[in-house]
């Protein structure tokens, strides 16, 4: 009878089992549609002329003529050279990107390392820098950039982002759980200087940290639309987000919204090409740990 009892428990705690993952299965596939149907659409819209764009489930017989007409020389005319677009915000978001880490983690270094007396100072400073939204401060950042000569062009979208207190915060928390003081006293022992115990010990030890806020500031950068529509003037120096905005609030005359999908899609790869690359840097790091025993 106890057996008997114990297959009947048994079965219905397989039987429950089964019905939790069928709706885990069942609510996960939801979000995959709801997150992945936009870019299907995006897709799809992009192989259609400008009249036959909408809800469509099947793909078109536009997407060569979209791609001369986006690269044509009167898309570069009346938007700006999407082209040239692409490599500027290349060149702003992978220089911004790598300033902004790597300076984020020299200064979280010397806060999580050195004691000094204005340390908490320090940190609480670099809080209240990070509650400041950028919208507050930027009629007094142009007008300096406008005094020093420095409007229309991409210093003021790239060197500004060296002070990233929120890139501080994430590699200082990270070190704080990842990086053994004892470490960097028997380098010091050693008689290694600060700056190579920082790039050939500690960088290392922080490249899964290095990979996500790489990804984050990127992508932040590359979407970034309000300071280079502040800052650029001329149209051989916008960005992508310039680009698609010249698209977007084109006249009915003027507006392809094929074309204008088509540059969506093309905006959206490098972001993703970013990511895939960066990401086996994450897993590694979650999986191996970042000092080993």
């Amino acid at each position: 009878m106890t057996g008997s009892l114990e297959v009947v428990g048994q079965k219905t705690s397989n039987t429950t089992l089964t019905i939790r993952r069928i709706v885990a299965y069942v609510v996960l596939a939801v979000l995959v549609f709801v997150s992945l149907f936009p870019f299907f659409l995006l897709l799809i819209n992009a192989t259609r002329e400008r009249r036959q764009v909408g809800i469509q489930f099947y793909p078109g017989s536009e997407l060569i003529n979209n791609i001369k007409k986006l690269f044509a020389p009167a898309t570069a005319v009346a938007y700006g050279s999407v082209y040239r677009a692409l490599i500027n915000s290349l060149i702003i978001s992978a220089s911004a990107s790598l300033l902004s880490v790597y300076f984020s983690a020299i200064t979280a270094y010397a806060t999580h390392v050195y004691q000094f007396k204005l340390r908490k100072f320090a940190d609480t400073f670099i809080l209240l820098i990070m509650m400041v939204p950028t919208q507050a401060s930027a009629i007094g950042f142009y007008r300096i950039m406008k005094d020093w000569g420095l409007t229309d062009s991409y210093i003021p979208l790239i060197i500004p982002s060296i002070a990233a207190p929120a890139t501080y915060y994430f590699m200082k928390q990270y070190m704080a759980s990842s990086l053994p003081l004892e470490i960097i006293e028997a380098a010091r022992i050693d008689g290694c200087g600060e700056f190579r115990i920082f790039n050939s010990i500690v960088t290392p030890i922080l490249k899964p940290a290095y990979a996500v806020q790489i990804i984050f500031t990127f992508v932040a950068n590359w979407n970034n639309f309000f300071m280079p529509r502040l800052i650029i003037d001329s149209k051989e120096k916008f960005t992508v987000p310039l680009v698609l905005s010249q698209m977007r609030v084109a006249g009915p005359q003027e507006k392809d919204n094929g074309v204008f999908y088509l540059y969506m899609v093309i905006a959206i790869l490098p972001v993703v090409i970013v990511y895939l690359f960066l990401s086996k840097f994450i897993i590694r790091g979650i999986a191996l740990g970042s000092v080993k025993g």
